[in-house]
This record gives structure tokens, sequence and C-alpha cells, in this order.
């Protein structure tokens, strides 16, 4: 054979073999790839999963928003909203819900947690406000003071004042 012709022919098998190689080594990545992003063959467990529950939670009643003060007007609403009171003062807390209705409790606290007044109501269907409120007509202790808002045991809002 001429010289060229082997130079030519061993460059045209050295580029098979190169070529070779790395089609070799793409199709093992790609069996990899594949491994990696095929999912493992179905379970044999016949077992059919549970039913998900499509029963709608109800959905109650929905405290919107919690003023405090020391009076109210004929809407129920906190007509100047406040957080810091008299000893004296007759202490309202406006609870404005929506939705659908239910229980409210409204939880006052004195300082450490000491629960000073606890009171429940039932609150109609729509937009409502409904007024809870507490006094003490020898006055009340100065100091800090919480309400809670619960609605089926859970606090809903909360709001912190003080008494002078």
């Amino acid at each position: 054979m001429k010289p060229m012709k082997q130079n030519l022919l061993r460059a045209a098998i050295a580029a098979t073999l190169v070529a070779g190689i790395a089609l070799a080594g793409c199709k093992k990545h790609d069996a990899d790839d594949t491994a990696a992003t095929t999912p493992p063959p179905a379970a044999t467990d016949t077992t059919p999963p549970p039913m998900a529950d499509t029963t709608p939670a109800p959905a109650g009643v929905t405290v919107t928003t919690v003023d405090l003060g020391n009076a109210v007007g004929g809407d129920n609403r906190v007509t100047t909203p406040a957080t810091s009171f008299a000893g004296t003062d007759t202490i309202h807390a406006s609870v404005a819900t929506d939705g659908s209705g239910g229980d409210l409790t409204a939880r006052w606290t004195f300082q450490d947690g000491q629960v000073v007044d606890t009171q429940d109501k039932t609150v109609p269907a729509g937009a409502q406000v409904t007024d809870f409120s507490i006094s003490k007509p020898d006055g009340w202790p100065a100091g800090k003071y919480k309400l809670e808002v619960l609605n089926n045991g859970m606090v809903v809002q909360t709001r912190e004042f003080d008494i002078k």
C-alpha cells in the first residue's frame, strides 16, 4: 500500500474508534439518566388507596377585626378605639365577624394570665359586630391586661391593653 493511503486508512480507523467510544459513553450516560428518571416498577399490592374526604369543612365564623374602647355605638362598634383605660371604665371589645355563624368566647386576663372574665356569645351568619364588655364598679387594678377571642376553643385574635 502506498503511504498516503495507509495514513488515510489509519485516520479513518482512528476516527471510527473515537466515534465508537464516544457513542458507547453516551449510551451508558443515557441509560443512567433513564434509570434516574424512570419510576420503579409498580408494587404488586392490590389494596386500593384510601378515599379522600370530600366533605367540605364548615366555614363557621371568621373574626375579621377586634377593637377596644370605653364606649360603643348602636351598631356595637367601638366609637373611639383605645389601648389604655381608667380603672373605672367599662371596656368594650367590638368583634367584627363574617361567615356562616358560630360561637365565640372572649377571655379577659390580667398580667400573669389570671382570668378576669369569660363570656360566650353565639354569632349569627353574615357580617356582624358583637360587643363583649367588662366593668368593675370599684375599679380595675392598674396593670397590663389581655383580651383573647376564641373560636371553637382556639385563640383567633388577641388585644393587649393597660389600666392606668
